[in-house]
């Protein structure tokens, strides 16, 4: 498994934890990173995406009300939400990861962590948010 796979595993973890917990984002990282004990570029690359992702919720979660028609957001199953939410925030804020990847990534994640037909809801989002931010 790459690295940053590894990475954004630890990160919806964080992201999920977070979401359930209401605990401070540093205190779940923190929790998560002690217990998965990653290799130092795995754990700094999971603090960058995680602490990015709920600094930019807001924005995000805008942007993924707007695509999901007929939808509240909290209707959307919590992993789903999750991998979502990581995913737009490397499409919009990691320009150095191509939007391919990281919509790929997010897809493999669906698969491995919700279900087969989440693959095809996340990629269907995240298409359309790629589309309007350009390649």
């Amino acid at each position: 498994m790459g690295k940053r796979r590894k990475a954004r595993e630890l990160v919806l973890q964080t992201l999920y934890a977070f979401e359930i917990s209401g605990e401070p984002i540093e205190a779940v990282l923190a929790n998560v990173l002690n217990r998965q004990n990653p290799p130092h570029d795995v754990a700094e690359f999971t603090i960058l995406l995680a602490t990015s992702t709920v600094q930019h919720r807001r924005e995000i979660d805008k942007l993924i009300a707007e695509k999901v028609k007929r939808w509240e957001l909290s209707r959307i199953a919590v992993v789903d939400r999750n991998i979502l939410r990581l995913a737009i925030c490397e499409l919009l804020h990691f320009p150095d990861i191509p939007q391919k990847v990281s919509i790929n990534e997010a897809i493999e994640l669906a698969k491995t962590y919700s279900t087969k037909e989440s693959g095809r809801f996340v990629n269907g989002i995240l298409d359309s948010v790629a589309g309007l931010h350009g390649s």
